[in-house]
């Protein structure tokens, strides 16, 4: 049988790691990853598939439109899954600019070398181009603020985004379905929600929370803590983006969420609990891991909740998520204190914990 070979741009990050570690687990796939290995793409969240001849890295700069010609027609994709993006909205209100240029400009130089290739294609082997599809992923935060308690995003939720990360990917956005219209490029999109799990990098809310806590230190909950957000476990993401690249209607967008609606400060509550029963043994002079959490000045432009309709991709694609919040909080808490080289490696890097998002610049 002939493989699929799936072009996975930003496959050394959080989502985009787990994607290709289900990728390449699948019978008849090839995997290409191709990442440009900023501070949070982490080659080490890729060694259980290191040395499988199914797998091919590639270190390039999706903004190197030239590069990116060179791979397509390297190794001929049938799917592009695209992942690579500046992702933490903390470091967008310090420094957007990397934001405009990865997000929005890469994104262009994605999009144009795919219409090269699909267009040689459809010259050269219609079959081929038929079955083509360019994946974007992105994000709920394009929607903005909720207005009431029962509210949820929908697929036509109109965009309102509030800082420079969830307005740089809402002009992605944009740009895809752009090309989708205009050229005809087969394309499909996914909004998802908070990601959460294995190897994700510290500077978000429940990896931060983990390891400050392990090493005594304050746990920083934004305002009031009651921001609501729509929590996924990321390998529930990665099956569920596969099948919308695979399956997934061209032109359709398919929002993606884990139905489970917590409070930030329920988050970290939970978080602490789990920390006294697998952790026990605590930092000096820490008696409780919930004498940690500290309560500081909020993020600029915060919005105060989030919530995913999924209906849609579990209708048309059979797609639900398999963890629950419970399970899957153990399992990211367990990973944690059973991978702590990991973590301390990525530790040792740029990033040391410190509080981003003030507005001051990075």
């Amino acid at each position: 049988m002939t493989s699929t070979t799936f072009f996975v741009t930003g496959g050394a990050g959080f989502i985009g790691s787990a994607v290709v570690r289900e990728l390449v687990g699948r019978e008849n796939v090839r995997v290409v990853n191709i990442d440009t290995l900023t501070y949070a793409g982490n080659p080490e969240s890729l060694e259980a598939v290191e040395g499988n001849p199914n797998y091919h890295f590639v270190q390039a700069d999706i903004c190197d439109g030239e590069r990116l010609q060179q791979l397509f027609s390297e190794f001929q994709p049938d799917v592009v899954m695209h992942l690579a993006a500046e992702s933490h909205v903390d470091r967008s209100i310090d420094g957007p600019a990397a934001f405009i240029e990865t997000n929005i400009i890469g994104t262009y130089q994605l999009l144009e070398a795919a219409r090269g290739y699909w267009g040689k294609l459809k010259e050269t082997d219609d079959d081929k181009a038929k079955g083509f599809r360019f994946h974007h992923i992105s994000t709920d935060e394009v929607y903005g603020d909720l207005e009431g308690p029962e509210d949820l995003f929908t697929e036509t939720t109109p965009y309102a985004p509030s800082s420079p990360y969830s307005a740089s990917k809402a002009s992605s956005d944009h740009l895809v379905r752009a090309w989708g219209r205009t050229y005809g490029l087969p394309v499909v999109v996914t909004n998802c929600s908070n990601n959460y799990g294995p190897y994700h990098f510290p500077e978000k809310l429940i990896p931060l929370m983990i390891l400050n806590a392990l090493s005594g230190k304050s746990l920083p909950v934004y305002g009031d803590g009651k921001q609501v957000r729509d929590w996924l476990y990321v390998e529930d993401h990665a099956r569920a983006l596969i099948k919308v690249a695979t399956e997934g209607a061209t032109g359709e967008t398919y929002n993606i969420g884990g139905h489970n609606e917590k409070q930030n400060i329920e988050v970290v509550h939970t978080l602490c609990a789990l920390l006294e029963e697998l952790a026990p043994s605590k930092p000096q002079g820490v008696e409780n891991y919930a004498d940690l959490i500290t309560y500081v000045q909020d993020r600029p432009g915060h919005d105060v909740r989030y919530a995913i309709d999924a209906s849609k991709i579990q209708r048309e694609l059979g797609w639900t998520p398999e963890e629950t919040f419970e399970s899957g909080m153990r399992k990211t808490v367990e990973w944690y204190l059973n991978n702590e080289t990991w973590w301390r490696r990525v530790l040792d890097g740029s990033y040391q914990g410190e509080r981003l998002g003030t507005g001051q610049s990075l």
